[in-house]
């Protein structure tokens, strides 16, 4: 064996080769043409025209690898790479094409195209793998033109119901199935949920912290669970002049309360605790009248689900003891519950593993939001890769991530999936 360039990674007793940081870079930039925004951004949102456009690349660039392409009803797509045991059970890796109306170039997009780089450095380089390699696109990760999010992945694990999604209709009132026909992308693949040894994903941050620590690689060890509530308090609205202060029903004021408390559930429940009003209409939202009823939205979320849950009664006794002091009443509705999830310890060793082997700087992080990956820990192994984006933004035009943290992050993913998929032949002499 041979060595031919610094860097080379020992991986697994085999020195396994470097990702093409160029080749990744310019299949980022090729996708973003599609749907490109006049500010920089991508707006290529669900089984529009456009995702239509970006699922054919997909699939041609998979195809020029010599992979099989297969599409289940939802619209997943999945690419694979045959290994040498027909019988090894799969490693997967992927994300979404799907970007928010102003998003950005690297939100989702960058887990495929980091996954088909993988593809391309093994072919490249002639290293056979026993279990097969395989590729996923899911379908509407985003949620922003069919609720939920995650509606692909949702599906393939079982944890969303097929009939319920395909019926799911966007504001013009097209339903998903229709919206999937349109495209050509209803497939009849039946993809099997068991035989999967490991699911990586590629992602942006999406937040400061990688940033803030100087840090190149985040090794993801969960994401935080969330409840969400719609709150609504009802008071009375009245005159703002000639109503005494001490005679007041304010529905806002104890919104004002709630809002505050919510910020002071989540701060004493670091470091994972968040707590976020989102959402506030008021009625009637008149300039000289008392609001007589506010309705709310609440987001709280911990990466312990005994924590969660207290956060959650403490929610509870926050909005009772309000509305006792300003006469108000309320109704608080669960609105999503989405359980912590902790990573195979499996995978986000392999994943730690090959940010040491590679020398990248690393640190251990929670994700604080939804990703394909959350659905995918709950049938198989897995874990995420995160990779620092310019002062944490995304869902945004703006949203940058350096072409050197993405190599990096590129290069661990394919090393982590080595370790799982096991190298039958490095491809050198």
């Amino acid at each position: 064996m041979t060595t031919t360039s610094t860097s080379d990674v020992q991986t697994t007793g085999t020195r396994a080769r470097s990702t093409d940081s160029d080749r990744l870079w310019q299949s980022l930039m090729e996708l973003a043409r599609l749907g490109a925004t006049a500010k920089g951004g991508v707006n290529r949102q669900a089984l529009t025209e456009l995702d239509r456009q970006a699922r054919d690349l997909f699939i041609e660039w998979c195809r020029a690898e010599g992979c099989s392409i297969r599409v289940d009803s939802i619209g997943n797509i999945l690419a694979r790479r045959p290994g040498t045991n027909p019988d090894a059970p799969v490693v997967m890796t992927g994300s979404h094409l799907d970007t928010q109306p102003t998003g950005g170039k690297f939100d989702g997009c960058y887990g495929v195209m980091a996954g088909l780089e993988v593809i391309r450095t093994l072919n490249q380089h002639a290293i056979q793998t026993e279990s097969p390699i395989e590729v996923v696109a899911w379908t509407n990760e985003e949620g922003c033109r069919f609720a939920p999010c995650m509606m692909g992945s949702g599906v393939f694990t079982g944890q969303l119901a097929e009939h319920e999604m395909l019926r799911q209709t966007d504001t013009d009132g097209v339903k998903v199935a229709d919206a999937l026909d349109a495209i050509g992308y209803r497939g009849s693949d039946v993809i099997e949920r068991e035989g999967i040894k490991a699911y990586f994903e590629c992602h942006i941050e999406q937040g400061p912290i990688l940033e803030d620590q100087h840090t190149t690689i985040g090794v993801v060890v969960g994401a935080l669970g969330q409840k969400w509530f719609d709150l609504t308090l009802t008071g009375q609205e009245s005159h703002a002049g000639p109503t005494p202060m001490s005679l007041r029903r304010d529905a806002m004021l104890g919104a004002a309360e709630v809002t505050q408390a919510i910020n002071a559930i989540a701060l004493r429940h670091q470091p994972h605790g968040r707590g976020t009003v989102g959402m506030l209409q008021l009625h009637p939202g008149s300039r000289n009248v008392i609001p007589g009823q506010v309705k709310m939205t609440i987001d709280l979320r911990h990466f312990e689900p005994q924590i969660l849950a207290q956060m959650s009664d403490e929610l509870q006794q926050t909005v009772e003891d309000s509305c006792q002091r300003h006469g108000l009443t309320a109704e608080l509705t669960p609105a999503a519950d989405f359980a912590p999830e902790h990573f195979a310890e499996s995978c986000v060793s392999s994943v730690r593993n090959a940010a040491e082997r590679l020398g990248a700087s690393h640190l251990d992080i929670v994700s604080g939001a939804g990703h394909d990956a959350i659905f995918m820990g709950r049938i198989a192994p897995a874990a995420m890769i995160f990779v620092p984006c310019e002062n944490g933004i995304s869902h945004n035009e703006s949203e940058n991530a350096e072409p050197e943290h993405l190599h990096v992050g590129c290069n661990v993913l394919l090393h982590a999936m080595l370790e799982q998929a096991g190298i039958v032949d490095d491809g050198e002499e």
